[in-house]
């Protein structure tokens, strides 16, 4: 892919059909680094990642959306990512054992669920949950848009390991226009069109030959493209605000245990390091009674 790690809406002049498009690579990337995932759990990060940019596009407000993939007796269990409206993206997984496949019952187990919670700046968070009972977590998420969205949906994903890049497409119907076919004849007539793509050429081609090859004659209208980063978040002021929800009496206690408390992210893995010197306006609190 040459330009990677963004996002690319279009829209079918002629029916009410919207598409985007989503190409990942070093943002991707950045997501697995130092976390050392086996092959199946990198690959559904790879499609939560690209399935989660394509949600936050959705959004038609300023905010923040987290899809969840929550596990049931199976070696994974948790797989999160969590967007803005800036696609800016972060997220991590959590596992016992390396699962035997990609697979969502080998990964999660029976009776997983998707939770996709989304949150805007102003207003109150909607939260909609789906069984993961589907064969892909793609099926499970056109289930989601036709039970909580009601609008007829369908979604690609794909990633690939070896070179670290993830890929997601969705097409989706617009509410009916007066001057514009409503007939969802033209949203599976798309999708056809849309199940012709070639792994390689999603991993190899500018969004704009991608879509010419499956749409040369139709009428599309690209849109400027977002760019996809990967972000965390984290900094040393957040650490340091997440140690006071620990009594000062415990904080004391690692410190004369250890002599500084360390604090992880769990998206980067990068290590915030406290000293007493550090944490004096925390260690002078009174404890809170239990």
């Amino acid at each position: 892919m040459k330009n990677t790690d963004q996002l690319n809406r279009y829209i079918f002049e002629n029916v009410n059909v919207r598409g985007e498009l989503v190409q990942l690579a070093e943002s991707y990337q950045a997501m697995l680094q130092n976390h050392d995932y086996p092959e199946p759990i990198q690959q559904i990060i790879g499609e939560l990642f690209a399935a989660t940019s394509l949600l936050t596009a959705t959004l038609k407000f300023e905010g923040e959306i987290a899809v969840q993939l929550q596990g049931n007796n199976g070696p994974v269990s948790y797989v999160a990512i969590n967007g803005s409206h800036k696609q800016e993206l972060r997220g991590v997984a959590r596992y016992t054992q390396a699962p035997k496949s990609a697979d969502l019952r080998d990964l999660l187990g029976e009776k997983a669920i998707m939770v996709i919670t989304i949150t805007p700046s102003k207003g109150e968070r909607y939260q909609g949950v789906v069984a993961l009972d589907k064969a892909n977590l793609a099926a499970c998420l056109e289930e989601y848009f036709r039970q909580s969205e009601q609008l007829a949906t369908n979604i690609w994903l794909f990633t690939d390991t070896t070179k670290q890049v993830a890929a997601g497409m969705l097409l989706q119907s617009l509410p009916s226009q007066a001057s514009v076919s409503t007939d969802f004849a033209d949203l599976e007539h798309l999708a056809q069109l849309t199940n012709t793509v070639k792994t390689e050429e999603l991993f190899s081609l500018e969004a704009e030959e991608v879509l010419y090859r499956l749409y040369h004659q139709e009428k599309v209208r690209l849109f400027d493209p977002s760019l996809v980063s990967f972000n965390c978040g984290c900094s040393k002021e957040k650490s340091l605000n997440a140690l006071t929800s620990i009594q000062p009496s415990e904080l004391k206690q690692i410190l004369a245990e250890q002599n500084e408390i360390n604090v992880k992210c769990e998206y980067c893995l990068k290590d915030y390091i406290f000293k007493a010197g550090d944490l004096q306006h925390l260690l002078n609190a009174n404890e809170t009674p239990q």
